[in-house]
């Protein structure tokens, strides 16, 4: 007897980043993850959908409809957010961030859907990185509270030369190649083929 194949659809959220905005070789780091992705045995299929300069309060007001328009009852449905370091500039408190993201995955996890999350990246404003770390270690601790991976992206680049660098050197303030392909080594190695339950191909 064979086993069901499983059909997994998994939908990416989050602000400019999570495009191939920046990266002069037009992958970003969610089509980096998707290259280390299998996408036979199971079937994973991936959309992204990215909102610019996104807040967690715009976040949780789109989530639902833009999930609603790509799972399906037929399909194993799991949510990655790449959650944005714009609340604080923004004036969001950090309770009212953490809630935000908090709603969004108790809703998401009532609907049989998983949710994966991506912490915040530094500014390349050094006055906001403060705040930008209380807010990545609210985040974790919505995810800890509820088992759901956090891959911290805060702390691992703020210190980081070249991605500094490339912020620095943005237009946009966007990281590129470098910065990309980091965030992208970061969740790979942060527990995505656990959460997906499978194994890594290399």
């Amino acid at each position: 007897m064979t086993d069901q194949r499983r059909d997994i659809r998994i939908v990416i959220l989050g602000d400019t980043f999570v495009s191939a905005a920046g990266d002069e070789r037009g992958m970003g780091w969610v089509g980096r993850v998707t290259a280390k992705t299998p996408a036979r045995h199971p079937r994973i299929d991936i959309f992204t959908l990215p909102a610019p300069g996104e807040t967690t309060t715009m976040l949780a007001e789109r989530w639902v409809a833009e999930v609603q328009r790509r799972f399906s009852t037929e399909t194993e449905n799991r949510l990655v957010i790449q959650l944005p370091n714009t609340d604080p500039a923004a004036g969001i408190s950090i309770s009212r961030s953490r809630l935000n993201i908090a709603t969004i995955v108790d809703e998401a996890k009532k609907a049989n859907i998983e949710s994966f999350l991506v912490g915040p990246i530094p500014s390349r404003n050094p006055q906001l990185n403060p705040e930008i770390e209380h807010l990545a270690s609210g985040f974790e601790d919505v995810a800890t509270r509820r088992g759901i991976p956090f891959v911290d992206c805060f702390r691992p680049l703020v210190e980081h030369d070249g991605f500094n660098a490339e912020l620095q050197n943005s237009e946009y303030g966007l990281p590129g190649q470098t910065g990309h392909g980091l965030v992208a080594w970061l969740v790979l190695n942060r527990g995505w083929y656990e959460w997906l339950e499978i194994e890594s191909p290399e």
